[in-house]
């Protein structure tokens, strides 16, 4: 009984060192960034072949420039959003 008890103990004494001891991951801000940065590379793209498909901006230069500027109208409160075209050249 008592080897049981000692054994409840120190197993009890080392989960609480592992527990005290591990620290919470700290968030990752470039993750957010190139999410953002994915998401409005495809969101341009699949705008771009609607608005071709649709007669709308039949030259895919004006077509990608409305789907810029319709993204950053849309998505105005991302970091993407605000960053200036790297094909385009368009500025926020």
């Amino acid at each position: 009984m008592r080897r049981l008890s000692c054994f409840f103990s120190l197993l009890l004494v080392l989960s609480s060192i592992g527990c005290s001891s591990k620290s919470k991951p700290k968030p990752n801000p470039e993750i957010a960034t190139d999410v953002e940065e994915g998401f409005k590379t495809r969101w341009i793209a699949k705008r771009m072949g609607e608005l071709q498909a649709s007669g709308a901006a039949p030259d895919p230069r004006e077509a990608r420039r409305i789907a810029v500027e319709e993204f950053r109208k849309k998505y105005e409160y991302t970091s993407a959003a605000q960053k200036s075209d790297p094909v385009g050249g368009a500025k926020p």
